[in-house]
This record gives C-alpha cells, structure tokens and sequence, in this order.
C-alpha cells in the first residue's frame, strides 16, 4: 500500500516543521552529492534554514567560490563586492566628512571656531542658541514647578499630620491628668454651709432659753476683809 499523497503548503505546527526540513535536508543533500557523483556534476547547494541557520554541499574537487564564478559567467550576472576596497575607502571618506562637520558644528555651539563663518551664518547661529535658551528656561520652570508642588503636598501632609499628634496628645494629657478642684467654687459652698449652721444655732439660743448674770462676790473667808473693818 503506497503512501497518501501530502498537500504541498507550509508546516503550521513548528515542530513538525523542523522535523520535516531536518528529513527532507538530508534527503537533499544525499541526492546532490549522488548527482555529482554519479553523473560528474558540478553542483553548489546553499539551504538556510527558517532560523536562520546556513547547510551547503559543493561537488566534490570544486568549491563554491568557483561555482559562484561560473555561475556569473553562465549568467551574466554581477554579484557586489563588499570587500571592494574602492568602495570601503568611499564610504570612509563620506563618513569621516559628515563626523568633521558635526565636529565643527558642536565647537561653533559652544563659541569656538566662528572666525570662518559669515554674517548669516553668525546670525543663524545666534537664533539656534536662543531657541535652545528658550527651551532649557522652559524645562527649567517645569522642574522647579514640579518640585514647589511636591514641596506644597508634602507641607501639607505633615501639617495634617502634625495637627494629627497634637490632638492625640492634648487629649492623653487630659486622660491622665487628675481632676483639679475648684477653690472658689467650694469655698462658697462651705461658706454658704457654715453661715446656716449658724443662723441655725442662733436660732437654737432664742428665748425661752436665756442667761442670768450674777455679780461677783468677794470671798468672805479673806482676813483681809476684817482688816478693812467689813463685817457680814
């Protein structure tokens, strides 16, 4: 029983993917090097894989510089030089005067060098670093703006916060202090107490209670008495 026939179109699942290019590569690569071999063919191979990675298989007494070679030849194509030493030094060239330029420009914004430029040039000059002025002043005034705000929150927070501890403690002071008397106030009410105990004596010694004073006798038993010449 022959196998099913398989729909030509790309692997979605990615390791069946890998698996089969890894099968089918080595098939590749097997069948070329049997058609060098057996048919004397000069064949170059390249195969890059989806990942990037390179497989190459050249016949055998031949490499794939001169198969690339005649390749050109074959096809009158022209594959570019990178390594064309012309064209390194062109391009070192235009980089190293495109470097000198802004060289020039950086010393010229910093004051230097502005013997060679002219009036316009001066002028121009002049309005670039009054634009650039401009911009540093404005993010200047940003930054100090952002800080007064943070500086204004965080007055605000510990102010909250400081009034936050000061009634906790005034009323801590108040729990733990002792209940203190008013002086004035009891002395009334002690004043106020004694005045009606007195009236209220007072009013205890009013008739029919009375006193009865008698006078003081001299002690008749006193011989200073006959001496006098008093008799009883």
């Amino acid at each position: 029983m022959g196998r099913g026939k398989i729909e030509i179109k790309r692997i979605e699942n990615a390791t069946n993917r890998q698996v089969t290019f890894s099968k089918r590569r080595g098939g590749l690569l097997k069948k070329a090097h049997e058609l060098a071999v057996l048919c004397d063919a000069q064949i170059g191979l390249i195969i890059f894989s989806s990942s990037g990675k390179m497989f190459e298989y050249c016949s055998p007494h031949s490499s794939m510089r001169q198969i690339i070679d005649r390749f050109k030849k074959a096809s009158g194509t022209r594959i570019q030089e990178y390594d064309d030493k012309q064209q390194i030094y062109c391009e070192m060239t235009k980089m190293k005067n495109e470097n000198d330029k802004l060289q020039a420009t950086m010393r010229h914004l910093t004051g230097e060098d502005l013997t060679t430029l002219t009036m316009n040039d001066l002028h121009h000059l002049e309005q670039q670093l009054e634009v650039s002025v401009d911009r540093v002043r404005a993010r200047k005034n940003q930054l100090i703006n952002q800080q007064l705000d943070n500086l204004r929150r965080k007055e605000r927070l510990l102010e909250e916060h400081n009034n936050e501890l000061s009634r906790a403690l005034i009323e801590r002071q108040v729990a733990m202090e002792p209940k203190v008397i008013d002086a004035p106030a009891l002395l009334d009410h002690f004043g106020t107490f004694y005045q009606d105990e007195q009236s209220r004596d007072l009013l205890q010694l009013s008739p029919p209670f009375s006193y009865r004073l008698q006078p003081t006798q001299p002690n008749l038993q006193d011989p200073n008495l006959h001496h006098h010449g008093l008799q009883l």
